[in-house]
């Protein structure tokens, strides 16, 4: 770890505390505010396939594989980012970070064949959104908060799925109005306004404004002590307990970003539904997910988070063998309902297993390695899910596919760190 040296308080951080604020809310607010837009502006795949196919005379199969690159690609961008935020502070890096996703999506506006859009949209989009969605809040919420660990996690989360809940009914719209890119250049807009916000509020840690974590006074010695507690990548990868955890979000993104995320909007107009009405119930699985990661948040602080993980996985599931079925308006609301309560609602005891398991101090690294678990799986189902499509005429088989891999984890996630207090297995292997 580079140490970083102190710096005077700021003039917004000598207003939050005399207002009697925690100037740490005011930086989870601007990593809200990232989330919400850096989500927006992902959500755009799923908008952009039925479209890139008219305009590219690409087959389905062709724009997934492009889209899936892209899941891969921000999944190994989360890794590396954390590696990056546990060396030098999430301050430059989501700066950095932010400034390569506008350049990225510039770059998607203006292209003009597959292999351009594998390489913006794809390779460089996904490198720098996964290094921002990825880690980014799960390293502020555990520098910044001793308690209410699980809530700002969850309310990260929740930012997520306002990016989706927002934006997706809005870039529908400008596609359908204009064209595709339309609907990237609101986005670019809106990332460019959020750079100067970042730069000037978003600190490293508590230290560097002369601050302690939120909750400090209240912890506990072993709580304190996991903050210093770093392990490394080569010893996690040894203990079952992190392949849990990888092997779970494999789950999460799974049946999540690559099959949902990607493939909902396209299935949904295939049978029968309006734009605007697939737009507005992903919209509507967003809402509920706010609601959902927020209340998983509060849940995670309280409760055994990893039977909190079986029953997320159990209900997600169950909502995949329901929606080939579905053929009315009101069907498509429940699911959303069911299926949106959990979209995300498993990052925050993830975050929260991970952190207790292998320590604090290199959560950003080893949390990176588990996202891009995740990732491998959304870009599994991204791709799967369009050859399937392509191979037999729907869905179908990929939404059964979906729901069976959750029963699995709902079935493994009870084992996960069983006995992660037991720091024996950590220890690095005898010479």
């Amino acid at each position: 770890m580079v140490a970083v040296p102190q710096q005077q308080s700021g003039p917004l951080v000598r207003l939050a505390t005399r207002s009697g604020l925690y100037y740490g809310w005011i930086v989870v607010a601007v990593i809200l505010l990232i989330a919400l837009i850096g989500t927006g502006t992902r959500m755009a795949s799923g908008v952009m396939i039925k479209p890139l196919e008219a305009e590219c005379g690409c087959d389905r199969a062709s724009i997934s594989l492009a889209l899936a690159i892209g899941l891969l690609a921000n999944g190994l961008g989360a890794p590396f980012g954390g590696k990056l935020f546990d060396r030098f502070g999430p301050r430059r890096v989501a700066i950095g970070a932010l400034a390569l996703t506008i350049v990225a999506t510039v770059g998607t506006i203006m292209m003009h064949s597959i292999f351009e859009l594998i390489f913006w949209w794809g390779i460089v989009a996904g490198i720098a959104t996964g290094a921002l969605g990825g880690t980014l809040g799960a390293v502020v919420a555990n520098r910044w908060f001793v308690s209410r660990r699980g809530l700002v996690t969850g309310l990260l989360g929740g930012g997520s799925s306002a990016g989706q809940l927002i934006f997706i009914p809005v870039l529908m719209d400008l596609t359908v109005t204009f064209d595709w890119r339309a609907a990237l250049i609101l986005m670019v807009g809106l990332l460019v306004l959020l750079l100067p916000v970042a730069l000037f509020v978003i600190q490293d840690r508590p230290a560097n404004v002369g601050l302690e974590p939120y909750g400090t006074a209240k912890a506990s010695a072993s709580v304190i002590a996991s903050a210093g507690r770093s392990t490394p990548l080569s010893v996690a990868i040894r203990t079952g307990d992190f392949w849990l955890l990888a092997g779970s979000f494999f789950t999460c993104g799974f049946t999540s970003t690559g099959l949902i995320g990607t493939h909902f909007i396209p299935h949904a107009i295939e049978h029968g539904f309006t734009e605007y009405v697939a737009a507005s119930t992903l919209a509507l699985i967003g809402a509920m997910n706010i609601v959902g990661t927020m209340g998983s948040g509060y849940l995670t602080d309280r409760f055994n988070p990893r039977m909190l993980l079986a029953i997320y996985y159990g209900l997600r599931a169950a909502s995949l063998v329901l929606l080939p079925s579905i053929n009315s308006e009101a069907g498509l609301w429940v699911f959303a309902v069911i299926f949106g309560l959990d979209y995300i609602a498993t990052v925050p005891p993830t975050v929260a297993l991970a952190a207790d398991r292998f320590g604090k101090a290199s959560l950003g690294s080893i949390y990176g390695w588990i996202f891009f678990s995740h990732q491998v799986g959304s870009a599994v189902a991204s791709w799967g899910g369009g050859l399937l499509r392509v191979w037999l005429g729907d869905y179908t088989v990929a939404f059964l596919a979906a729901a069976a891999v959750g029963f699995i984890a709902a079935a493994l996630c009870p084992r996960i760190a069983a006995n992660w207090k037991n720091d024996d297995e950590l220890a690095p292997a005898a010479a």
